[in-house]
């Protein structure tokens, strides 16, 4: 390896541990890095010092690099904004483009590293057909987190490191680190959102925001009033348990009128659509969509690969057809197109 020198980025968890092993014992002159991005988050100063306790047993160095400023704006702000607009935002997309795939790779060439890793559970492969280096899913499907890649800058293609991308399962990555007794081989893993760690968004925004408790009606499409909400920002697209409403059928929250302060609800088959719209679009696999792809489409990092036509309109957006109608479609999700479990692109859907 001409340079050799890569920026692992650490949370102190198994998987950033046994990715420093790896890329250890495949010959990179491996650094850590810890983001400091929120008090209380999965970066605080525990996770520190996990982090520097595990590059201090392999022997190699650890740094962290403060980015608070950068994250509040970049993420959640953002996420803020998002639920204010109706919108259900997803932050860990917003820190992977600005911290991980910018702040850390910024860091990266200031400290002269060819390249930077993470410990997401994904590939980074050469496409002989598309002629250029491709993000693809990891072979354990269960934790693949392709999803949450789709908008890195298409310039870190190639020089992104995925060492956790081959393991067939989490039970294997943990089997290594205690093996080579690692600390953090039984660290239990962070599921939540890591600035809001007992799980209650509203209660964040409510907190860190201008957005507060505000009594509107729950409406029907043709307008029928059927009871009352407390604030917009406090319900999804087909959101189907906690309206507190009766009805002869269940209901789903299908919309809102912004304007008049109101939640829209509809019965099942209101939540299901053939078409919608992506802006924001970063295309990874191709430079562009002149012509209509058939790809699978995940609209939530859980959902599961929907087949559908894509192509670009003039706005640059990508419009999207699928083979059968897809139920809650949520504007400020992320979609991710998929061809050959190779990551096309993406993009948030606007509706």
């Amino acid at each position: 390896m001409a340079n050799n020198k890569v920026l692992l980025g650490m949370s102190g968890g198994v998987d950033s541990s046994v990715s420093a092993l790896i890329l250890k014992q495949q010959g990179y002159d491996v650094m850590g890095i810890t983001l400091e991005l929120f008090a209380g988050s999965c970066c605080n100063i525990e996770t520190t010092i996990d982090a520097k306790g595990v590059c201090k047993k392999m022997g190699i160095p650890h740094i962290t690099y403060e980015q608070k400023e950068k994250f509040r704006k970049c993420v959640i702000d953002d996420f803020i904004n998002e639920y204010a607009h109706q919108r259900t935002p997803n932050p860990c997309i917003e820190c992977n483009k600005y911290l991980k795939f910018g702040s850390m790779y910024d860091k990266a060439k200031e400290l002269g590293c060819e390249y930077i890793a993470t410990g997401h559970y994904a590939r980074m492969v050469y496409s002989e057909k598309y002629g250029r280096y491709a993000i693809k899913k990891a072979k354990c499907i269960a934790k693949d987190q392709t999803y949450v890649l789709y908008n890195m800058p298409k310039e870190l293609l190639g020089k992104v490191l995925f060492p956790l991308g081959d393991f067939e399962s989490k039970e294997e990555v943990r089997k290594v680190a205690a093996e080579n007794k690692l600390a953090t081989a039984n660290k239990p893993d962070s599921e939540d959102i890591c600035f809001i760690t007992d799980g209650n968004y509203a209660k964040f925004l409510e907190t860190n925001s201008y957005l507060k408790p505000k009594k509107g009606n729950i409406v029907t499409k043709d307008g029928k009033v059927l009871g009352q909400h407390n604030g917009l920002y406090k319900y999804t697209i087909g959101q189907r348990k906690g309206l507190g409403i009766s009805y002869k059928v269940p209901l789903y929250v299908i919309g809102y009128n912004s304007a008049k302060n109101e939640l829209i609800v509809g019965e099942k088959e209101d939540i299901y659509k053939n078409k919608m719209i992506v802006d924001n679009v970063n295309l990874l696999l191709v430079d562009n969509l002149n012509e209509p792809m058939h790809v699978g489409v995940k609209i939530r990092y859980s959902s599961k690969e929907e087949p559908a036509t894509i192509v670009m309109n003039e706005k640059g957006q990508v419009e999207v057809t699928f083979d059968n109608p897809v139920a809650r479609i949520t504007p400020g999700q992320s979609a991710v197109f998929y061809t050959d479990d190779l990551v096309v692109g993406g993009g948030k859907i606007l509706k």
